[in-house]
């Protein structure tokens, strides 16, 4: 099935910007003495020149080399527009346009070659600013221990305790929750080999864990 084609504008457009330009450059370089093939030869040069450091600044990204040129071409496609619209005397060309329309196609060479075989070095890229960094996650925060009061001193044989002083209570030993879960499968393991719970020694052996924090430990399990 052949595909039907449609007009596009923006191609037509093309097309009749370009045929413009291509006769202007052509009606410039003959008026300046450039004759038969070689006033059609202009034409090609400068547009060349422009599609090379089109294709340039596409394929290696932006630079001071294929903008130079780019620039270089499009000032040449411009001013051919402009000077056969009537600014100039074509009949009689001033000196500048025949010295400038002569010496385009060693200019047209020279950048057409560094356009192909010149490497993009790092310091002829135009810089571009990086994207802004994602912030960075803010910190998990711990669970939080449960404090346990540690338990009371054992007294001495025969002291009263009515005539000792009332102390300050001891500040209670804080106990990971992680560690309060870990401790109470410990306890029922020993329930399920043994009939028994746990006494606190045998939980700081199993522990690896001080004998206050055992008995805090401990005192959570009851």
């Amino acid at each position: 099935m052949i595909r039907s084609m449609r007009p596009d504008a923006v191609l037509v457009q093309a097309v009749i910007a370009g045929a413009l330009s291509f006769a202007h450059l052509h009606d410039l370089a003959a008026a300046a003495g450039q004759s038969g093939w070689k006033a059609w030869a202009y034409p090609i040069s400068v547009d060349l020149l422009l599609v090379a450091a089109w294709r340039r600044l596409r394929s290696d990204g932006p630079s001071r080399l294929a903008w130079c040129w780019f620039l270089i071409a499009l000032v040449a496609s411009l001013g051919a527009n402009v000077a056969t619209a009537g600014f100039l005397d074509l009949a009689h060309p001033p000196a500048w346009l025949r010295f400038g329309v002569a010496g385009w196609p060693a200019l047209a060479f020279l950048g057409g070659t560094l356009l192909a075989h010149s490497p993009t070095t790092a310091g002829d890229r135009v810089p571009v600013l990086p994207a802004p960094a994602a912030p960075a996650p803010a910190p998990e925060a711990e669970p939080e221990s449960t404090p346990v009061p540690a338990p009371a001193a054992p007294l001495a044989p025969g002291e009263d305790t009515r005539a000792l002083p009332a102390a300050d209570p001891a500040p209670p030993v804080p106990v990971p929750a992680a560690l309060v879960a870990h401790a109470r499968k410990v306890a029922d393991d020993h329930r399920a080999r043994t009939g028994s719970p746990i006494d606190t020694d045998t939980l700081r052996a199993r522990l690896g864990v001080p004998a206050p924090m055992a008995d805090a430990i401990a005192a959570q399990l009851t």
